[in-house]
């Protein structure tokens, strides 16, 4: 790397470091609400389950169920409407999509979602919800339950210098919002202590089922566990705004999603604690894998 090269990234650093704590003061705070919270009580196993919403979740749930003592789950989305949701009693549940807490083409599902959280949970459980909620959104009005305990986690991302990185995210700070609800839960299992994550459901076949159509359209098939069958390619839009996906804008964040599995990999061992992918169709190359038999 020539000298040209090393000033140009310390400035560009510099920069990105500078700008991050600036949005931080204005937008959000300097708060380790995850940290502070701490786990759910009772939730102790050591290891963490993170269940994504892959089609691959409908063929590890059974196992799951048969040996759920030996790990903590956490839940994503719309798991909670799935009937093997008591079963399991998720310790944690994360949502991070803005549709959670705006109004969105989902308004019906999302609602019919937080009556399900609250009148279903019958144990504790720790719900993780993006801090930036610009509608101001009321979460416990929606989820009246006592037994959900409503934690925030930063959403900023910080893209400075690395060696500051991790250390902001030990403090419950920057972000792991790179582009799934998985990340998000992948990075609070990890700043809770857990020395083992294991990731299931996380297919990420996010290249599959790509097409245009006659309007130029970027549209795919976006497949999930609780799927009764395939479903047909459908345009993609941006959730912020919401404008149709370009091919290099969606090929940009899906690469971007990839890198920052990356980077939990390399947090989980800067922590000396593992992130093992036991999805087996999965398209994720950053984690150690484990299938689960």
């Amino acid at each position: 790397m020539t000298v040209f090269e090393k000033t140009d990234r310390f400035l560009r650093n510099l920069y990105e470091t500078a700008f991050y704590f600036a949005v931080m003061a204005v937008k959000e705070n300097f708060r380790n609400y995850v940290g502070r919270a701490g786990r759910t009580p009772g939730a102790d196993a050591g290891t963490l389950a993170v269940l994504g919403n892959g089609p691959s979740l409908a063929e590890e749930l059974p196992g799951l169920l048969r040996d759920g003592t030996r790990r903590d789950f956490m839940a994503v989305n719309y798991f909670a409407l799935d009937d093997r949701f008591a079963a399991l009693r998720p310790a944690y549940y994360v949502l991070s999509d803005p549709m959670f807490f705006r109004d969105s083409a989902e308004r019906d599902r999302v609602a019919e979602l937080y009556r399900t959280l609250a009148a279903r949970v019958a144990w504790p459980m720790t719900l993780y919800v993006q801090y930036y909620n610009p509608e101001r959104f009321d979460y416990r009005a929606a989820l009246p339950n006592p037994l959900i305990r409503i934690v925030p986690f930063h959403t900023q991302m910080y893209r400075g210098f690395r060696s500051l990185e991790f250390r902001l995210f030990r403090r419950g700070l920057g972000s792991a919002n790179f582009g799934t609800v998985v990340q998000v839960g992948e990075y609070v299992g990890l700043l809770l202590g857990y020395r083992t994550v294991e990731l299931y459901g996380v297919d990420h076949t996010l290249l599959d089922g790509l097409m245009v159509d006659s309007e130029n359209r970027l549209c795919r098939r976006d497949s999930h566990y609780y799927d009764a069958t395939p479903a047909a390619a459908q345009p993609i839009f941006q959730k912020v705004p919401p404008v149709p996906y370009t091919m290099s804008v969606y090929l940009a964040e899906v690469a971007e999603l990839f890198r920052g599995h990356e980077v939990l990999r390399d947090y989980a061992a800067w922590l000396g604690a593992r992130i093992v992918n036991r999805t087996r169709s999965s398209m994720i190359d950053a984690y150690e894998r484990a299938p689960l038999e």
